[in-house]
Order: C-alpha cells, then structure tokens, then sequence
C-alpha cells in the first residue's frame, strides 16, 4: 500500500480526532492537510502509519487549540462549534457513543480543559488509544498522561451532557417539534419544551442577540413569532441529524443557508435548542444566505401582513433578529 493509499485510509480517523480536539471544521480540515505535507515528507516510513499519523494531527491540533482560544476568549457572545452534518469516521459497534462525542454539549463542555487535556481524553475516552500510544503522541510521560486522563474525566463527569436514551425516541420527537413548528402549533410546541428551556444563539456579535432566552414561556413565544414571517418568504425548516443529535437547518428560498439548529432531548423534552447564524461557522456547508437581507425581507412582509390584515403563519426557529 502507498502512503497515499494509507493516509486516505486513515484519513476519517484523523479528521474525527482532529475535529474533536479544535471544535471547527476548517481549522480540522487543516491539521489533517498539515499531516499529510509531514507524512509526504517523512524520510523514513513510519513502522506504524495509524501511530504517526493520530500523533502528528493530535500535536498539530494542539497548537491550533493554543492560538485559538485566544480569539474564542475574545469572542462575542455564546461561542459554538461549526457543526458537522456527518461524521465521516464510522464504527457501527461504537456508533452512539461516537455521536455523543461529537455532539455540540460535549464539544462546548471540552472547552473547559486545557489542549493537553483536551487531547489525553479525545484519544482515549473517545478512541479507546493506550496511554503509551497517547504518551507519545503528545510527547509526555505515561504517568502524566495518565493524571491528565484522570483530570480530564473529572471535569467532563462533572457537567457531562445527558441525552434521552432511545435513539429512535429523540429522532421522533425532534420530527413533533419541527413539525410543530411549520404548522404554526403552539400548543403542540409548549408540550414539547422542557419547563426550564433554553434558546441559545451564535451569531458572532454580527446577527442576533448574545443573550438567551430562558424558559417555557418565552421560548415559546420567540419561536412562535420567528418562523412565520420565514414561511412567508419560502424559507424552509428541514429536520437534520447536527453532530450526532437532533438538529434542523433553515434555508432561504433559494436554498442557502440562514440558520442551523441543534437540540438536546432529555426525559421526552426539548432542553437546550442552540441557534447558529454566524456565517464564518455555516460556509462549509455550503452556500450562506445573507441573513441581513433575509431579516429585512422578513420585516417587509410583516409589516404588508399587518397593514393588508393578514393573521396567522408558521412558526420558524432562531429568528436572528428576534430579541433574545
């Protein structure tokens, strides 16, 4: 097998360690581009492709998640991961527990650890690596590694993200709450909600408010009176699995993208519904609707709909310009 054979093999595996340990797309997408230069120019081959491989994107992944901190502590608002439709790394056995790994309270929960840290759990919580293959992945003692394991596990235990169960359970639960949603059926939506809630919304400081909205009530009444005024202007609501769990995409009319949700579902019950509208994290998805339009198209409607009498719509998700 050639090493491009090899990598491209491998290839998957890097881009879920590397994805995991940054928390975005691009900059995973990058570290694994960066690995290949480095294998490409190794002088001797490697007695363990996996191992040089998973070593050098964990290091390169690393140093990413020191620079980048920086700007996400400099960050406006809620910071989120660029979400991810798919996960192209597959392990049938290990499918659900891959998918909570991956899904956004984990991700946003692993912003808490150190890189190093960080790192030591991705690869042997999520990836079940020996702590001697860990050790010399991040150039670090067994012992130590083992002790950044330990602290690592205490701090995701202490606030780990609990999802409902069933699988098939959320998935049709999800499809209640979006179809909910299209139809304009508020009840059917406050019977949906968990009573405390939450609606929270990335938008990078640039669309929306950075501040969530909490409870029942009032999610209740934001959702309901932000996806009309969309439906009217042919957006359209599309439930989709996002990092792992539950989630929905919201596209214009001409089928760019304005929003992605993602929900967590927990004792039959929407708990958390994250909003993602910042652009820079929706372009590799895609093409990216200019939200701002879309907003003043919404408003325009609206105000024709209350001076024409017209009543009534479709409740949407994640109005950016709803008040938060």
């Amino acid at each position: 097998m050639t090493r491009t054979e090899e990598f491209q093999e491998l290839r998957p595996l890097l881009f879920a360690i590397a994805y995991r340990i940054l928390g975005s797309v691009s900059e995973a997408e990058d570290a694994v581009q960066e690995t290949w230069l480095r294998y490409e120019g190794a002088a001797a081959q490697p007695d363990s492709p996996k191992a040089f491989l998973s070593a050098t994107v964990t290091r390169i992944s690393i140093d990413v998640l020191r620079s980048a901190r920086v700007r996400r502590e400099a960050y406006v608002g809620p910071w989120f991961p660029e979400p991810l439709l798919t996960d192209p790394y597959q392990d049938p056995e290990r499918s659900a527990e891959l998918a909570d790994s991956v899904s956004m309270a984990a991700l946003i929960l692993l912003e808490r650890l150190s890189p190093l840290e960080r790192a030591v759990f991705v690869l042997r919580e999520v990836f079940a690596f020996s702590h001697r293959e860990i050790a010399s992945a991040v150039e670090r003692s067994e012992a130590a590694c083992r002790q950044l394991a330990v602290q690592a596990r205490r701090h995701m235990d202490a606030g780990r993200p609990r999802f409902q169960a069933d699988r098939r359970s959320r998935e049709q639960l999800a499809g209640r709450f979006i179809g909910a949603l299209r139809e304009g059926d508020v009840e059917g939506l406050r019977e949906l909600l968990a009573a405390d809630v939450r609606l929270v919304n990335d938008g990078g400081g640039r669309i929306g408010s950075t501040l969530p909205v909490l409870g029942l009530a009032k999610v209740a009444r934001v959702l309901s009176v932000a996806v009309a005024p969309f439906a009217r202007i042919g957006a359209v609501l599309e439930a989709h699995e996002v990092n792992g769990q539950p989630g929905a995409i919201i596209r214009d009319r001409d089928g760019r993208i304005v929003s992605i949700w993602t929900l967590d579902i927990l004792d039959g019950r929407v708990q958390t519904i994250r909003s993602i509208v910042n652009p820079d994290k929706l372009r590799h998805l895609g093409p990216v609707a200019d939200a701002h339009a879309v907003i003043r198209e919404k408003k325009q409607q609206a105000r024709a709909a209350a001076q024409g009498g017209v009543q009534g719509g479709v409740p949407v998700t994640g109005a950016p310009d709803e008040p938060r």
